[in-house]
């Protein structure tokens, strides 16, 4: 009589767990995402050659006045000549107003196209199938946005810096950068372009939609601040205190008070603006990481 062996069942080996994504190969992937757009090169390029393009070029327009300056008829009136000296502003020419609003909606822009353009196309439910974890996803995204917008921001506000004032060293008015408020005034023009992009994201990650997360960039940056301004009302004035774009001028403002003998009654410090500046770019990105760690995709 023949006997059968049996062998007992043995328990099947797990299949062993994937890896956790290291914040390195989210980074690295969010770099990829970005610079695969042919937007993030049209957008970065001509941002940048056109903010410097402006600033040179205002700067160059000025010569003119510089080397004949206006005086207007009641000043003539009253005794002066038209070979009197005008003052002038080389921080404020060097670093034009154009350029710093054109650097905020394009900078704001591209950090809102990082955000809204993976919900619009979709590839977001792939991203957080292959990452559950979406706070590092957003962590990494705004680790390369705001590293691509602060080396495009200082890019325009050195080369424009120390091009401009080498041209206005021939009229015996240029600033090197360790004249009084050079160095803050250029570091705070580059600093608005990654602050953009960070309200950009958060603005995405909130209406999630390409054309009303653009809007809503230039809304907040440029056309809240103002409704805050003039010094009749203490209250609106402080709160217009508390914008970027407030904050970015009173950083920027050549120190000699011959220039700027009245900032008005409710100006905002150094330390707020600079504050401020560093207040907004740090909600934004909690704004960006809640928002998109609790809403549904």
């Amino acid at each position: 009589m023949s006997s059968t062996l049996t062998t007992p069942d043995r328990p099947t080996p797990a299949a062993p767990a994937e890896p956790a994504a290291r914040f390195r190969d989210l980074v690295t992937a969010e770099w990829v995402k970005l610079w695969t757009l042919r937007s993030t090169y049209l957008i970065v390029v001509v941002t940048v050659l056109a903010c410097i393009a402006i600033d040179v070029n205002a700067v160059h327009n000025d010569l003119t006045y510089i080397d004949h300056p206006f005086v207007p008829r009641g000043q003539l009136l009253r005794g002066a000549t038209t070979s009197s000296r005008v003052l002038y502003d080389p921080l404020g020419s060097s670093l034009n107003k154009i350029a710093r609003d054109l650097m905020m909606i394009a900078f704001g822009s591209l950090g809102a196209m990082t955000v809204f353009g993976e919900y619009s196309s979709g590839l977001v439910r792939t991203t957080f199938a292959a990452v559950p974890d979406r706070r590092s996803v957003v962590a990494a995204k705004l680790f390369v946005v705001v590293t691509v917008t602060t080396l495009a921001g200082l890019a325009i506000s050195a080369i424009s810096f120390f091009v401009t004032q080498g041209m206005l060293a021939s009229r015996h008015l240029g600033l090197s950068i360790g004249s009084p408020g050079a160095l803050q005034a250029v570091a705070a023009f580059a600093l608005i372009a990654p602050v953009a992009a960070v309200v950009g994201m958060a603005l995405a990650a909130l209406i999630r939609h390409a054309a009303g997360s653009v809007i809503a960039v230039v809304g907040v940056l440029l056309l809240l601040p103002m409704f805050f301004g003039g010094d009749r009302y203490k209250l609106l004035k402080q709160i217009g205190n508390c914008m970027p774009l407030t904050a970015l001028e009173r950083l920027k403002i050549d120190p000699d008070p011959a220039l700027h003998q009245d900032l008005g009654k409710y100006a905002p410090t150094i330390t707020t603006a600079w504050t401020v500046l560093a207040a907004w770019a740090l909600i934004s990105a909690v704004v960006a990481l809640v928002v998109v760690r609790r809403r549904d995709v």
